[in-house]
């Protein structure tokens, strides 16, 4: 009995110590998902809480950021999904977007294609904007095609297609 104790809080506390060293994959979904502060904050919570209830299931074999990133996204286009059941409707070009044209306050220009490319992911479908915040990212085609479980050619495919549309719209 001491042994099963004991091994469920080794496990919440490996539980607690990844989460924390990869929370910034939480906000970064949330941010992407959800563009108030308080619909941004119950997501990160959400995703949060998933992640504990997925976490027996979760292989050490396997990489824990792939899984978090496969489980964020998914409450993620969840979220979306349910909020737009609800009748709500975002405005993306928000204090957020704001804030992360700042970091560009020098360059104004920069500023406004930081906005502009943020504006447009904000009105991608909730599997084309998975496939951009991976991308933006830097992870390879084979990490993006594991998180969201679809074809690695798909994924070459689909990301070809956005860089094009942002060409067009931007």
């Amino acid at each position: 009995m001491e042994r099963a104790t004991a091994m469920t809080m080794e496990s919440r506390e490996r539980f607690a110590s990844l989460l924390e060293r990869h929370r910034g994959i939480v906000m970064k979904v949330a941010h992407t998902y959800a563009f108030g502060a308080d619909d941004r904050a119950d997501l990160a919570q959400e995703i949060a809480a998933q992640l504990w209830h997925a976490w027996p299931r979760y292989e050490a074999a396997r990489s824990f950021s792939t899984w978090m990133y496969r489980i964020a996204l998914n409450v993620a286009i969840s979220h979306v999904r349910d909020a737009g059941r609800r009748g709500r409707h975002w405005v993306p070009l928000d204090d957020t977007l704001h804030d992360l044209a700042d970091d560009n306050a020098t360059d104004p220009e920069a500023a406004q294609r930081v906005r502009a490319l943020y504006g447009f992911i904000a009105r991608l479908a909730p599997l084309d904007r998975a496939l951009m915040l991976l991308y933006l990212e830097n992870h390879s085609g084979r990490e993006i095609a594991d998180v969201l479980g679809i074809g690695e050619s798909n994924v070459t495919t689909k990301i070809s297609r956005l860089k094009q549309r942002i060409r067009d719209e931007i």
